[in-house]
């Protein structure tokens, strides 16, 4: 009866999903270009949609010679970051970039969320459910005055594809500073020094995991990685491995 049903219900969307198709036909989530089968991205998209390399350091994330991953890079055996390891998903350039841009500035993630979904295989092979995700906190006027809290939105979304637990209250943000991206490399470095910490009943949220769990600091954008770095070292006061992903990296080298 049940599956018979089903079959109904499937059915009927096609009915009434063909006309709709035909007279609103999906459009690209990134260009708008008119889909066929609403995949959500057009092959000229798909094809400028960047994979950052997996080849990189393990500790920082930074793309390394075959021969020479997963490191550590030179810069980690000198100055080692305080997360273990450091993965992004994609490079900031084109589609990425642009869907990135419309989420953060025009509320509009359903590019951004679809770049997670495509990426769910390699997400659940980074992330147990036995984790917990961590967003970095922005500060709270620029919350207010945006309505939004975007890295706590990548941490649902993360959550619902890899099963993972996710806190957005342990990672305080302390003061007011500057917007990174209005600041160069060195000043982005100073800006965030004290910038985070972890809530003062944070102990009992942590005993609650696993012994296995890991913390996974979560940004948008890695560019000099200040922001992770800094989070990362106040996260680690709770005693746990410390791991960072993000959604997009620059090209820039590694400045942490």
């Amino acid at each position: 009866m049940l599956v018979g049903m089903s079959e109904l219900s499937i059915k009927l969307a096609r009915m009434l999903n063909g006309p709709r198709h035909l007279l609103f036909p999906p459009g690209c989530l990134f260009c708008q270009t008119a889909l066929d089968d609403g995949d959500g991205c057009c092959p000229a998209c798909l094809q400028e949609t960047r994979i950052w390399p997996a080849v990189t350091c393990l500790r920082c994330g930074v793309i390394l010679p075959e021969a020479m991953a997963p490191g550590p890079c030179g810069r980690c055996l000198r100055y080692p970051p305080t997360q273990q390891q450091t993965h992004s998903l994609y490079q900031y350039h084109g589609p990425v970039r642009d869907a990135i841009l419309n989420w953060k500035l025009a509320g509009k993630g359903a590019g951004a969320r679809w770049l997670l979904q495509v990426a769910t295989p390699r997400l659940q092979l980074l992330i147990s459910p036995e984790d917990l995700l961590l967003p970095i906190p922005a500060p709270l006027s620029r919350m207010r005055s945006s309505g939004q809290h975007h890295t706590a939105d990548l941490c649902r979304w993360l959550a619902a594809f890899t099963g993972a637990r996710r806190e957005w209250r342990l990672l305080r943000r302390i003061g007011e500073q500057p917007r990174q991206s209005t600041l160069s490399g060195a000043a982005r470095r100073k800006n965030l020094r004290k910038a985070f910490t972890l809530c003062n009943d944070y102990r009992p949220l942590v005993q609650s995991l696993s012994a296995n769990a890991r913390l996974w600091i979560i940004d948008d954008i890695f560019t000099t990685g200040s922001s992770v770095h800094y989070a990362a070292r106040a996260a680690s006061k709770a005693g746990i491995p410390v791991h960072v992903l993000t959604l997009a990296r620059t090209q820039h080298r590694n400045s942490t």
